[in-house]
């Protein structure tokens, strides 16, 4: 499913990643950890390959980062479901209006867009919420709106970047709860934080972000700030 093999990155001279491997089968759930600054965004953006390494490969199913065209990039992000931090939600346009947005982007057939909003707001429990506006909604409920875009057109990976930073504890429990269940009926997902409480309440493999590498951790042993 996805592959970081050797991969090297810097920013404005600073080493961002050295040497750096990680693996996730498909259908699997990960968590990347790490301090604010450690370059946990920087990776997913690697996935969808917005950013690209500037030595070693990211393969993403059958694509890969050293010889991917830009023409290709599109049929790549198809694959692709990104849940971000601050939501990006448009604030012109309601609910549906967001999720049909993302369908006529990628070409999906006008007479089946109604059936699969609906499908994707009742997944995250908004169905009720479809003709509201981003501006009447709370913080836990724009989020399930944006993982109801990520998995609207049927990825095979998701990628949540902090998707809880900006909210309670509660209600970031719920966030990944959701994500769980659809992890459940086969969708891969990797997600980055920095709440190690959060990640430290489910069993399923992390790694964690240090000295430009991606480190193995356990539940077993306490992880380091």
């Amino acid at each position: 499913m996805l592959t970081f093999k050797d991969v090297e990155f810097s920013f404005a001279n600073q080493p961002v990643f050295s040497n750096l491997n990680l693996h996730v089968e498909e259908g699997e759930f990960v968590f990347i950890i790490g301090k604010s600054g450690i370059g946990k965004s920087t990776l997913i953006q690697m996935v969808y390959m917005n950013v690209l390494p500037q030595g070693g490969y990211v393969q993403v199913g059958n694509f890969s980062s050293d010889t991917i065209k830009i023409k290709d990039l599109p049929k790549l992000r198809r694959s692709i479901g990104v849940v971000f931090q601050d939501f990006k939600l448009l604030d012109d346009r309601n609910v549906f209006q967001n999720l049909a947005f993302i369908l006529h982007v990628i070409g999906t057939p006008r007479k089946i867009i109604k059936k699969k909003i609906i499908e994707a707001l009742t997944e995250v429990g908004l169905a009720h919420k479809q003709f509201n506006m981003p501006s009447e909604l709370s913080g836990g409920e724009k989020q399930r709106v944006a993982i109801a875009r990520a998995i609207v057109k049927n990825p095979k990976l998701i990628l949540a970047d902090e998707p809880t930073g900006n909210l309670d504890p509660e209600t970031s429990r719920e966030i990944l709860t959701i994500l769980r269940k659809i992890n459940s009926n086969g969708t891969s997902v990797l997600f980055a934080t920095h709440n190690y409480d959060l990640v430290k309440s489910f069993d399923t493999n992390i790694y964690k972000l240090k000295e430009g590498k991606a480190v193995k951790v356990t539940l077993k042993k306490p992880v380091e700030s």
